[in-house]
């Protein structure tokens, strides 16, 4: 049985959350602020986390930046903000969904399904790619650029490693969604436009003659890379 540990303050929406979680058949821990989050979050090993961004004692933006630096466990943001700078600041930090207040719990099951649902075949693999200066170790889940460790997050490495199994091939941000997350929420397709900025700013020391990610006006995205 899958543990969904749920971090929300508000009592009311935390008993709603759990009956509705546990009807669902899945596991429920609880957390009421940001101190006892990562104390749960390291006590229960959840398969999902559910947070809320304001929280007592710090923020739930904080715990997720705690959390990536260490895991790469779904979180689904909760929050009564529904501007689109607090969705993308979500997306650009991590999150894998971001659901508004008040929402219908029976969403949020739907959510939470859909979110375990999302295929990890990208990162199962052992191949190496190696590009020029740029090697891509999927097994190793790391990324160096001229000898140098770069640093990624799941979301942007998962995204690098499927172009470098897909070179010269140009995708939709539709299809890359779809292929690499599973994303179903609005506001998802500048997720993509996010990772890829990220990334190319990881990559930036990459010569270009080696190799890089191109955006094909109408089109979509292409990681070209040079014939080895």
């Amino acid at each position: 049985m899958k543990t969904i540990l749920v971090v929300e303050d508000e009592i009311a929406i935390s008993r709603v959350l759990t009956v509705y979680i546990r009807k669902a058949n899945y596991q429920v821990e609880l957390a009421y602020d940001a101190l006892e989050a990562m104390e749960q979050f390291e006590k229960v090993k959840p398969d999902l986390v559910l947070l809320d961004v304001m929280l007592p004692n710090g923020s739930g933006w904080d715990i997720l930046k705690q959390i990536r630096a260490k895991s790469t466990c779904p979180v689904i943001m909760l929050t009564a903000l529904g501007q689109i700078e607090n969705r993308l600041s979500g997306l650009e930090q991590g999150a894998d969904d971001y659901i508004v207040k008040p929402f219908d719990p029976d969403e949020v099951i739907a959510r939470i399904r859909a979110v375990l649902r999302r295929p990890n075949k990208i990162m199962e693999s052992n191949e190496e790619f190696r590009l020029g200066s740029l090697v891509v170790d999927i097994g190793a889940h790391s990324v160096t650029l001229h000898n140098q460790y770069i640093e990624m997050n799941p979301r942007d490495l998962s995204l690098l490693i499927f172009f470098v199994q897909h070179p010269n091939q140009t995708f939709s941000r539709e299809q890359l969604l779809d292929l690499v997350w599973g994303m179903d929420y609005d506001g998802s397709d500048r997720a993509v436009d996010l990772s890829i900025k990220r990334i190319r700013k990881s990559l930036k020391d990459w010569p270009a003659t080696e190799g890089g990610i191109k955006t094909l006006r109408g089109l979509g995205y292409q990681f070209s890379v040079k014939e080895q």
